[in-house]
């Protein structure tokens, strides 16, 4: 709807940006994007920095909120685009970075926040692009299928209509069946059942090389949530030849390793580790390469994940992704050591017809979904088309549109923004809290004191993952007491403690001669640090 010169002013008036206003039918671009974050580092207590651009020029930006010392205070990661195509990622780190400046600034006092709010830039780009597809990788030329040409057998529009979605090929050999929940959708042939297939399927495209495959060339290079460390999956397609090849790969972890101070992730991602917690597999867990959340980490994810379905109001549907080979939310944890918790922050709804009874097939429980709302605009109705790959077989263009299933209408965005910043402020509200209590000094005599305390971590969540103590990646923590060592008679100077558990405390003591203040301090930059001081 267009606005009215005065309307425009009035809401100018009010503190609404004209790019906030531009975009607010429709996810943001690039450009929308830039002027929003350069926007709220206009507050004080906002930094913004480009940690550097991609092979497509794109900027990837880092947003650090906080106050007063913030690198000696626990931090949370919010991180947004890890997948191109996962446009609300982006916009959900936005919204965040937005309402934590303007409306919560009273959580900057004991938590720093770094936001990263689109790793694949590159890729998100082809939401608004002419033609839309669901990309992942970025714009370094990249020869996918090592034939030696670099992006010649990708995608082809074949019934211009702006859009790749499907073609299905009528073919004895398929795999494929039509759906008895909905004659749109294709499903696979139940061969236990004695089922056989009639379709084949693939991505819109065409054989170009003529190698007898379809878009397996893809004209776009290497995607980000494919090319981290943990799984790294050697020689697949967008993953590229090397883990963290990439600038942007490269930059965001070289960033990262400096910030000793988060002890938590949470990634705006397709895996799903929130509203149904990892699973703990004793096995996994003892190899030498550990392929499973631990135990005492897992019952910290079981916790969160109660906090997170308290406060998204919006149920999982059919969620079974909780990580997949190469992916930024499983680095986190099993190569970064810190909690890593990821949400896709939206999904389809369990639609029940008349009948009551709802559709186990996620493609036809959307249409049925989208269908009770009366959208008429996210399905493309199977066409018959000549192929030059098929000659003398039915070939048809169609099928559920490129990213309507990941993300929901622009203008129910708000609302999940609200949630999921309520959600993060909890979690910051969960992190490692020590206090030094049950301070004693007692004299001993021949100008001797005993001096004791007990540190106390008086939070739900210990100090260390189970798996960051594991690694000895994080550091200790770190308890000084700051007197000369020829003053203290028994105890050390300097005392580095593994971990202390959720609400547990450690017990500290000296004997220390002389008199006058004897100050201690104690933490470690992910848990934050407390002071002490004893006068003797």
């Amino acid at each position: 709807m267009k606005k009215s010169i005065l309307s425009w002013f009035m809401m100018a008036s009010m503190g609404f940006s004209a790019s906030a206003i531009a975009q607010s039918a429709d996810y943001p671009t690039l450009s929308q994007i830039n002027q929003r974050m350069q926007q709220v580092a206009k507050n004080s207590n906002a930094t913004l920095t480009s940690l550097v651009k991609t092979a497509g020029g794109k900027d990837i930006w880092v947003l650090k909120v906080g106050t007063g010392a913030l690198d000696e205070k626990p931090a949370i990661a919010v991180v947004g685009g890890v997948e191109g195509f996962h446009v609300l990622s982006t916009e959900l780190a936005i919204q965040f970075a937005e309402k934590l400046v303007a409306e919560h600034s009273e959580a900057l006092s004991n938590t720093t926040f770094y936001i990263f709010p689109n790793m694949s830039p590159d890729a998100y780009e082809q939401y608004h692009a002419t033609l839309k597809y669901e990309r992942r990788g970025n714009a370094t030329a990249v020869d996918h299928d090592r034939d030696g040409k670099a992006g010649d057998n990708g995608y082809t529009d074949l019934n211009g209509d702006g859009q790749i979605t499907w073609m299905r090929v009528e073919d004895p050999l398929g795999e494929y069946v039509i759906s008895t929940q909905d004659e749109r959708v294709l499903e696979k042939a139940d061969r236990s059942k004695g089922e056989a297939g009639k379709y084949l399927i693939f991505k819109e495209s065409k054989d170009d090389d003529k190698d007898g495959n379809f878009a397996e060339d893809l004209k776009e290079g290497i995607a980000f949530n494919k090319s981290m460390t943990y799984k790294f999956p050697v020689f697949e397609p967008l993953a590229g030849d090397i883990p963290v090849s990439q600038l942007e790969s490269r930059a965001v972890l070289d960033f990262l390793f400096e910030q000793w101070n988060i002890f938590a992730f949470v990634t705006f991602s397709p895996a799903n580790n929130l509203s149904t917690p990892l699973k703990y597999n004793a096995g996994d867990a003892k190899k030498r390469v550990v392929a499973s959340i631990l135990e005492k980490d897992q019952a910290i994810n079981a916790m969160v994940s109660g906090v997170y379905n308290e406060t998204i109001s919006q149920k999982a549907f059919q969620q079974t992704n909780q990580g997949t080979p190469g992916d930024f939310f499983q680095w986190a944890y099993f190569h970064f050591g810190r909690l890593s918790f990821s949400t896709p922050g939206y999904w389809t709804p369990e639609f029940k017809g008349a009948d009551g009874k709802g559709k186990s097939n996620s493609e036809a429980n959307y249409l049925a979904w989208a269908d009770s709302l009366g959208w008429n605009e996210v399905f493309v109705p199977w066409t018959e088309i000549k192929h030059p790959d098929f000659p003398g077989k039915k070939v048809e263009v169609g099928g559920i549109k490129p990213f309507v299933m990941i993300n929901p209408p622009y203008d129910q965005v708000a609302k999940i923004a609200e949630e999921h910043t309520n959600f993060i402020l909890k979690l910051a509200g969960l992190q490692p809290k020590l206090e030094m209590l049950n301070i004693k000094i007692e004299s001993l005599g021949n100008g001797l004191n005993r001096v004791s305390a007990d540190l106390f971590n008086n939070s739900p969540i210990p100090t260390h993952s189970e798996l960051g103590e594991r690694s000895r990646w994080l550091r200790k923590v770190r308890v000084d007491l700051n007197v000369s060592k020829d003053r203290i008679i028994s105890g050390d100077k300097i005392m580095l403690i593994e971990s202390i558990g959720a609400f547990e405390k450690v017990s500290l003591s000296w004997i220390v001669k002389g008199s006058g203040d004897v100050p201690v301090k104690a933490g470690a930059a992910h848990v934050g640090f407390v002071n002490a001081n004893f006068k003797l």
